[in-house]
């Protein structure tokens, strides 16, 4: 398990046999007895979502069997119906992969410190031989589409039909958007909007046959970018396997960075509610707590991940999040992350006035980035003290340990080293009011990391 989901190998590490114990000790821990259930387009998922139904209803759960759902979508569910909730999926991680996110009632997190290591070991010692829990009378099964709902209720939040006409690209990368961009964006369950919608590697295909349905790797958007050049669209969207992140380019086909995305959708959210708060996470840029305060926001600065920041968004009452990774959260969305709503909200921001994607953006850039850069390292927590100590001693640098290590110097330059939540590998992002200034402390930081 991980910071706040489940993921493992199909066969090895993941077994119907797993996902069952998951499920019946998931609703002994916490006590839920009705659970929404979806899976995405893994070939393991229908019969995972089976095992984990299994599980739940020989411990007294009721379960909703949603079907094909991306994650925003049961978390929809698990909003609108006031139920917990299980999505089988692995986002974006290879073929080969297959996991779990769960949800309390409204959509509400679970992650290691607010109960997932408690199902974690409670589903081990059912592994180990300790009997499941076992109700007098079973849970019952329920089918249910929620497409048509999770569709009305994306459109209720963002009304693109007053839009002036675009036309877009959308690259689903075989993953979960190829369901619900249709039913959203498009024609097939509400009526038609002022969008000509040029669709990618829109068939389900848990094996990925296109590329990874990573949107945030610069490789897996290289198909997006030519394509939106090649017919002239407006701007292009990307969707990860599980279609709760979506990612931007340009007309030009040049990606807008989840910052920016966040500082834009920030002001949209603060136009409705002034003064309200907006969360982000320490690895965005500067520029979005510089916008937000500018635009009389409160800015709250959090940890890497969506237990992390959901839990924030609760505790503070914020109307919006947004992650450098392309997960954004609303408060009008159980303060759930969903790469539709972002999106919408891009369109709209677009089609209202007559500024371009790439000059709206601009707006909201100030600072040049480094990407997130990955380095597999044998130990990860000593290389984050060995950098520490590296700039400890120097004058003028303050650091902090909210999430991993944070260096921040005079100039204005900042990084950020962080142990993965979700993989093996020391992540490093860097910022500075230019390239040379963010080049020289990345360089600085992945000289120790490295060797």
């Amino acid at each position: 398990m991980k910071a706040y989901d489940v993921r493992g190998l199909v066969g090895s590490q993941l077994t119907p046999e797993v996902v069952e114990a998951i499920g019946a000790a998931a609703v002994a821990v916490t006590g839920e007895r009705t659970w929404a259930v979806g899976h995405d387009m893994r070939d393991s998922g229908p019969g995972f979502a089976e095992a984990f139904a299994r599980g739940a209803t020989r411990a007294g759960a009721d379960v909703i069997a949603a079907g094909l759902c991306s994650t925003d979508m049961l978390y929809f569910i698990a909003g609108k119906r006031d139920v917990a909730g299980a999505m089988l999926t692995a986002s974006h991680n290879p073929a080969e992969y297959n996991g779990l996110k769960l949800c309390l009632p409204g959509a509400r997190p679970i992650g290691l410190d607010t109960g997932l290591a408690d199902i974690r070991d409670k589903a081990q010692a059912i592994l180990d031989g300790e009997p499941a829990p076992e109700a007098e009378t079973p849970g019952t099964v329920t089918s249910e589409d929620f497409l048509a709902a999770y569709a009305g209720h994306m459109r209720d939040l963002v009304d693109l039909s007053e839009i002036r006409p675009l036309k877009i690209v959308v690259d689903a990368g075989n993953g979960m958007g190829g369901h619900t961009v249709p039913a959203v964006l498009g024609d097939e369950i509400l009526p038609g909007l002022p969008l000509d919608i040029v669709p990618m590697y829109f068939e389900l295909d848990g094996s990925f046959p296109n590329h990874e349905a990573n949107p945030l790797e610069p490789a897996n958007i290289v198909d997006l970018q030519a394509r939106v050049k090649e017919v002239g669209a407006d701007l292009g969207l990307a969707f990860d396997g599980d279609a709760d992140r979506c990612f931007v380019v340009d007309a030009d086909g040049e990606p807008i960075t989840p910052s920016a995305i966040t500082a834009l959708i920030a002001t949209r959210e603060l136009a409705k509610h002034p003064g309200a708060a907006i969360c982000h996470n320490l690895i965005t840029s500067k520029a979005v707590p510089e916008i937000v305060a500018e635009h009389g926001g409160r800015p709250l600065r959090t940890r890497v991940g969506h237990s992390y920041i959901k839990a924030d968004m609760a505790a503070e009452d914020a109307v919006f999040g947004g992650e450098h990774s392309a997960h954004y959260y609303f408060k009008d969305f159980w303060f759930a992350d969903t790469g539709m709503l972002a999106a919408m909200h891009v369109l709209s921001a677009v089609g209202e006035g007559d500024r371009d994607a790439k000059e709206l953006a601009a707006a909201f850039v100030r600072y040049t980035p480094s990407g997130e850069i990955n380095s597999k390292v044998a130990d990860p927590h000593a290389k984050i003290e060995e950098v520490a100590a590296q700039y400890s001693a120097r004058e003028g640098v303050s650091t902090d340990r909210l999430d991993g290590l944070t260096v921040s110097l005079e100039d204005g330059s900042w990084a950020n080293l962080r142990p993965s939540n979700t993989e093996p590998l020391l992540r490093l992002n860097v910022e500075g009011p230019d390239r040379s200034s963010m080049e020289r402390l990345r360089d600085d930081i992945l000289r120790t990391v490295r060797n």
